[in-house]
């Protein structure tokens, strides 16, 4: 057995909202910065995308493609939405077999060949069916996230997949939820829990920002399902991400003017702020108290540990005080550091702490502050990120003492 980081939800140039440098040779190339083994294609059912895939990608194992001359490694993989606004994360065995989906799908979709995030004319569980006849796998994408999520949708994964949930082996966390919070609800203690970037930009502030380190026999799509579905000592050894305070969903809050709100006061309010009169979006946290089994979480033995880290980007700006992440100044440290220590994820995640701050004193202890838990944040919410804070800065909510606009 050996282990291999895999991030396996992104997204083309063809997906709305998304950076034009999103291209194969880009993203293999800050993959290896990022020090990723395995990344998804994203968009697999975009004429224009399976085209990109088609030109760029050979075999390398069963199911597994590269550039030609690459260490990166894909597996074929897109999102669709459904008929609900369920957004959905399809794994395929071959490009051949995203090619007999999109053929089986073209007459339940009319933006199939326009946006890469294809909307489908299906439910869960009819979408399922499709998928199993391509030997491809499924589940719930950002599972949480209050727009297009399942628990946006439903308050159990039967109501969404039916009688094909028995088909189901994982589910996504999305970026304002970690697995401790995910097993407070009961139905999800039997699935994998993945961690991924859903990136819409190459570059390793955003590629790889959450990834999952996967222990399997080798590198092959056989091998990537059996891991999913926890057999023969295969499985996820450890999801890496975000702290969910940094999700742009987190906490209940406004749209508009991002004013946060306990959920009993959203609900009073009827989810139309006070302030600026837009809408008042639940968050995560208060989602997951709704669906919650227990108060606190009940770990599976299979569940691996999640490691809340932070883009190395961030932390550089936390360390300079430059707030900029595409600055000159932070490239040029995150270049020193990768250079020093191999990849991002060396130094978010490997590195022996006295050799990173012997380095550099600064980003060596923010990284050892942030994986120690000692981290404060300003908490995410209605669609705006949250914020790393070395201070002791407080959430403040609407009716709180958060002053309103009219008081600046």
């Amino acid at each position: 057995m050996y282990s291999f980081d895999a991030d396996f939800h992104v997204h083309s140039r063809y997906s709305g909202g998304t950076s034009k440098r999103m291209m194969l040779p880009v993203i293999v190339e800050q993959a290896v910065l990022k020090g990723l083994d395995l990344v998804g294609t994203g968009d697999a059912l975009h004429p224009g995308w399976l085209k990109h895939i088609k030109e760029f990608l050979v075999e390398d194992n069963e199911g597994i493609y590269c550039v030609d001359g690459s260490d990166i490694r894909f597996t074929i993989q897109t999102e669709v939405e459904d008929i609900n606004r369920v957004h959905h994360i399809i794994l395929f065995p071959s490009i051949s077999a995203a090619q007999s989906l999109r053929d089986m799908l073209m007459k339940h979709s009319s933006d199939i060949d326009r946006d890469g995030r294809a909307r489908i004319r299906l439910g869960g569980e009819q979408l399922v069916d499709y998928v199993r006849e391509v030997d491809a796998l499924v589940g719930p994408a950002h599972v949480f996230t209050p727009w297009t999520s399942l628990y946006k949708e439903y308050d159990s994964l039967t109501q969404c997949y039916g009688d094909n949930l028995k088909h189901i082996f994982f589910a996504e966390l999305g970026l304002s939820a970690d697995s401790l919070m995910a097993d407070r609800i009961s139905e999800l203690a039997d699935l994998s829990l993945m961690s991924n970037s859903d990136t819409h930009s190459p570059w390793p502030h955003r590629l790889g920002r959450e990834f999952n380190r996967v222990r399997a026999k080798q590198l092959s799509f056989p091998e990537i399902k059996m891991a999913l579905k926890r057999r023969k000592g295969r499985g996820i050894m450890l999801n890496v991400g975000l702290d969910p305070r940094e999700g742009k969903y987190h906490l209940t809050a406004c749209c508009r003017c991002f004013l946060k709100f306990k959920l009993k006061d959203a609900f009073g309010l009827k989810f139309k702020c006070p302030v600026c009169g837009g809408r008042i979006k639940k968050g995560v946290l208060d989602r997951i108290g709704e669906l919650s089994t227990w108060d606190k979480p009940h770990i599976p033995a299979h569940r691996p540990p999640y490691i809340r880290i932070l883009p190395l980007a961030e932390v550089i700006s936390l360390a300079t005080g430059v707030s900029t992440l595409t600055s000159k100044k932070i490239k040029s440290r995150w270049d020193s550091l990768v250079g020093e220590f191999g990849s991002e994820i060396n130094v978010l995640v490997d590195s022996d702490i006295a050799d990173l701050k012997k380095f550099d004193l600064k980003v060596g202890s923010i990284v050892e502050r942030f994986r120690q838990g000692r981290m404060n944040y300003v908490t995410g919410g209605g669609g705006l990120y949250g914020r790393p804070s070395l201070g002791d800065e407080l959430d403040e909510f609407w009716g709180y003492g958060q002053k309103s606009l009219m008081d600046y």
